[in-house]
């Protein structure tokens, strides 16, 4: 058993039930009555209240357009996992997921289709976003970089990379710092991360729980956290929380995809690519503003200066050699992430 595994028991739970509940929603068909459809959007955890909403603005969009009418199912949990149930048989007709090796691993079962990465613009990345801490008002700890994350006393709360995608973000935005604090010295960079880690608390399955635990059960002292998680909690605890952004973090790029072989059989390919396709229409990217993620569309991006630091220094994953290479070297099993979270 890993060391600190009590903190990582949840995770294969909710992982399973996830699986169960996606399994559950399936149909022999998603044809309905009068030639209505349901698809099913497979998503990550903090994209939820997002797609609520989205999903209410493409069904009259489409309902308007094609003159049938649609429905669409959505579920959400660590990226990671997510992606495993949909192998595993989990019902999806897209996946709207945390990075792209998650989408990539689909491929490689071959539910999705080579190349989807082209299939929209900016690599099939409809938003982007960015990592950042969230500390209680006042920032007792006087929290301000990631070096402050290694101080004794301070404890932190992230997800688990192993079944959250946002987990990985926020490791490689610490590495990142890490390598340019020591020149790319490897053995110091692996002792600051693993310092890091050290300090934290729990380590939930995905970025939500995450967030639960740091704002509903009032545990730690800083939350590693998506932008768009970070700024939608300072709204809804006005003058309780605070974001505070870090000298160094990273473009966090969610993916999005067909499951082409899933939606061929459901007779939804077409509106599967139309409700991803929509997500770049000027309103889809104004609702992805409000909620906090940042438009891929620069000029309706702009719009949202006032939200965004656009000004902080963000490595991207080409940075790491892209997604399959900073996969294999650090989250991978015996990867870098295992060495210095077992010491």
């Amino acid at each position: 058993m890993r060391k600190r595994g009590k903190k990582r028991a949840a995770a294969l739970v909710l992982m399973i039930v996830a699986a169960g509940i996606l399994a559950g929603c399936a149909k022999q068909t998603d044809s309905g009555k009068d030639g209505a459809i349901t698809i099913t959007n497979v998503s990550y955890d903090p994209t939820r209240e997002f797609y609520q909403e989205y999903n209410k603005i493409f069904e009259d969009y489409y309902r308007d357009t094609y003159k049938t009418g649609i429905t669409v199912v959505q579920s959400h949990g660590g990226s990671g996992g997510q992606a495993r149930s949909v192998i595993e048989g989990a019902k999806a007709d897209v996946v709207t997921l945390a990075l792209a090796h998650d989408i990539t691993m689909i491929e490689k079962s071959g539910l999705i289709d080579s190349g989807w990465i082209k299939e929209f613009e900016g690599n099939s990345s409809p938003y982007t976003s960015a990592i950042v801490f969230l500390v209680r008002k006042g920032n007792e700890k006087n929290i301000k970089d990631w070096s402050d994350l290694t101080k004794p006393g301070v404890e932190v709360i992230t997800p688990d990379p192993k079944s959250s995608g946002g987990a990985c973000w926020n490791f490689l935005a610490a590495w990142q710092y890490a390598k340019v604090s020591f020149q790319g010295d490897e053995e110091k960079m692996k002792a600051f991360v693993a310092d890091l880690y050290k300090n934290v608390s729990v380590m939930d399955s995905g970025a939500r729980g995450a967030t639960t635990t740091f704002v509903e059960n009032g545990q730690g002292d800083v939350l590693i956290a998506w932008e768009n998680e970070a700024i939608n909690t300072v709204k809804e605890y006005p003058d309780q929380y605070e974001i505070i952004t870090p000298s160094i973090s990273i473009l966090a790029e969610p993916s999005v995809a067909v499951v082409d072989e899933n939606a061929r059989k459901d007779g939804a390919e077409k509106a599967s690519e139309e409700y991803l396709k929509y997500l770049y229409s000027d309103k889809a990217q104004r609702l992805i503003g409000e909620y906090g993620y940042r438009p891929s569309n620069k000029t309706i991006l702009s719009e949202f200066s006032g939200k965004f630091d656009l000004n902080v220094n963000l490595c991207t994953i080409d940075d790491f050699g892209g997604w399959d290479a900073a996969y294999e070297t650090f989250f991978a099993d015996g990867g870098i992430f295992d060495e210095i979270y077992d010491k």
